[in-house]
């Protein structure tokens, strides 16, 4: 079939792996519903579209490539937030911006344009663009609605969030959360009042809301009141929740940059797993703090110091660092620590296949910065978190499993902070054994995430509703 016989969609994602996946998956989600996609890509993030571009014929998923666009703050050839690091979103995304004039000249010359455009939510300024093509943006949340209602309200009341002395109070979202200003979401953290990029950062964001619907990775039974407050705000019911959408499109991500399931492990992959063959039900804790985040010298060692004194079985996936970085100490597995702990613990260096580790019988916990796309892969598990947030969105995330679900348990917080090595071992010792109510309630949640991308399950159905809407625009 050729692309004119079918609703055309541009899929804009945003260069960070936590928000690439997902979207990507939702992508995978939507060709297979019969839409015709373009994926808007700069030339260096081009790879991380190969699973996806191999699972659907060329006729119906589509990239256009155009080239990154240059910015003082980025070393050129950087094209990916993974090398320059979060403090570098503030460029990206204005970089980005000025890709409008070429996607408007694609779009014209086009013989069926697309009739809407999905993208990112830190991409809110393709609203504007959207609205000079005469097409509906959707705004893609690769996080869950509390996290999109924490940053809204931060985004429209910036004097008060920001003079406020130490702690945030959060008074129209469900819940009155709270929290401290060094707990709040990095990106606003970072706003700088008289410079522009801020400032267009913040108009950016503030779109989002108003933008013709929303999706969300996330799903009803783990985030209800959020959906439901933000679909009260934006005053329609084009608020979306369809997720876990990894549940959906394992298969299609590339496990080399993402930690999916990969049905080629490399030998490190396949001993990890051979080895937790080895190990009881439930015994097992999983260490993993995501893609971006390195603990510094002092935090290897109190974790190793932890893991070491709770005698509970590990396996701690440490991502490689820079040769500066090691010279520091930072990722640093300390001397001596893998032959102390024998046969009870792994260390992988590198990727980690995540999604197997977490999904294998033997492991019961989670060590996690509680990043968006972990929490979630988490709850597919059925494990309980130790939740260590360190910045971005991690803090929100972190509270959502632990007060609103009580799926975690929190053993440290803070970017910079030194876990006491007894406690921690203590905490992880006590979290681990025996089948505890939090264990419990992490299986329960497992069940109804798997229930809600089944046949008439609410994410399922918000997939479902949102395609046919996106159908009926095809029309207009």
């Amino acid at each position: 079939m050729s692309i004119a016989k079918h609703t055309h969609v541009l899929v804009f994602p945003y260069p960070a792996q936590g928000h690439m996946l997902p979207i990507l998956d939702l992508t995978h989600q939507l060709a297979l519903h019969g839409l015709a996609i373009t994926i808007l890509i700069t030339p260096k993030n081009l790879p991380i579209l190969t699973p996806l571009l191999s699972a659907h014929p060329p006729t119906s998923v589509k990239t256009l490539l155009l080239p990154f666009p240059p910015h003082p703050e980025i070393p050129p050839g950087v094209e990916n937030v993974k090398d320059i690091g979060n403090h570098g979103n503030r460029y990206i995304i204005n970089a980005l911006a000025k890709l409008q004039d070429p996607i408007i000249q694609w779009f014209k010359s086009h013989p069926n344009p697309p009739v809407a455009l999905v993208s990112d939510f830190f991409l809110g300024w393709t609203l504007h663009l959207a609205n000079q093509l005469n097409i509906p943006r959707i705004a893609f949340f690769s996080s869950g609605p509390f996290v999109a209602a924490v940053l809204d309200y931060c985004w429209r009341n910036l004097e008060a969030v920001r003079s406020a002395s130490t702690v945030v109070n959060f008074h129209d979202i469900p819940g009155l959360p709270s929290f401290k200003q060094e707990h709040l979401p990095s990106v606003v953290r970072r706003y700088r009042e008289s410079d522009p990029e801020s400032e267009f950062l913040r108009i950016s964001m503030l779109a989002n809301a108003e933008s013709w619907g929303c999706v969300f990775n996330s799903f009803q039974d783990l985030e209800a009141h959020y959906l439901d407050h933000l679909g009260a705000k934006m005053g329609h019911s084009r608020v979306y929740a369809v997720g876990p959408l990894s549940l959906l499109s394992a298969t299609v991500v590339d496990a080399g940059n993402g930690g999916r399931a990969n049905p080629n492990l490399d030998s490190s992959g396949a001993n990890v797993m051979a080895w937790l063959d080895g190990c009881p039900d439930g015994s097992v804790v999983y260490v993993c703090f995501g893609s971006q985040k390195l603990p510094n010298r002092q935090q290897m060692e109190a974790l190793a110091s932890g893991l070491e004194q709770s005698g509970v079985r590990f396996v701690w996936a440490v991502k490689t660092g820079t040769a500066q970085q090691v010279e520091d100490g930072i990722g640093v597995v300390p001397d001596g620590f893998e032959e102390r702990v024998g046969g009870r613990g792994l260390v992988i260096r590198g990727w980690a296949p995540q999604m197997l580790i977490l999904g294998h019988r033997a492991v019961g916990g989670f060590v996690s910065h509680c990043g968006w796309n972990s929490v979630l892969e988490a709850i597919v598990a059925g494990v309980l978190v130790l939740g260590w947030p360190m910045e971005a969105d991690q803090f929100v995330n972190a509270r959502l499993l632990v007060e609103d679900m009580g799926v975690a348990v929190k053993v440290c917080e803070g970017e910079n902070a030194v876990p006491e090595p007894a406690e921690l071992g203590k905490a992880i010792e006590e979290a681990m054994r025996g089948e505890t109510p939090v264990k419990v309630r992490a299986k329960e949640l497992r069940e109804k995430a798997f229930a809600a991308v089944g046949g008439g399950g609410c994410s399922s159905k918000d997939l479902d509703e949102f395609v046919k809407e996106l159908n009926q625009l095809k029309v207009g």
